[in-house]
């Protein structure tokens, strides 16, 4: 099973608990699932209705409260790299509740 310290210093991709998607370097995490990455992105994805493109908007240095962490995800760069994201259209994720 691997932990979230094996990612140490990769590029990861986070989706939080508002669908916020974050791309960065792992550089920092605790027990807590708290996260921090640097030279992030968030990506903005937007719905196939909308006439505007998708967009990511440079967020640097960027911390992640372990408590609104979803998903965490290893990037494939390669493939990451070949992706025009501004031309990437999607459903919304929608949004998680703590009960």
């Amino acid at each position: 099973m691997a932990t979230i310290g094996g990612y140490l210093n990769k590029k990861v991709l986070i989706v939080t608990a508002d669908s916020t998607i974050l791309v960065g370097t792992l550089v920092a995490c605790d027990n807590s699932t708290n996260l921090v990455l640097s030279d992030s992105t968030e990506r903005i994805i937007r719905t196939p209705d909308d006439p505007e493109p998708s967009i990511e908007e440079p967020r640097g240095v960027y911390l992640v409260r372990g408590d609104n962490v979803c998903t965490i995800g290893l990037v494939d760069e390669k493939l990451d790299e070949s992706i025009n994201w501004t031309e990437v259209k999607g459903a919304a994720i929608g949004t998680t509740k703590h009960l």
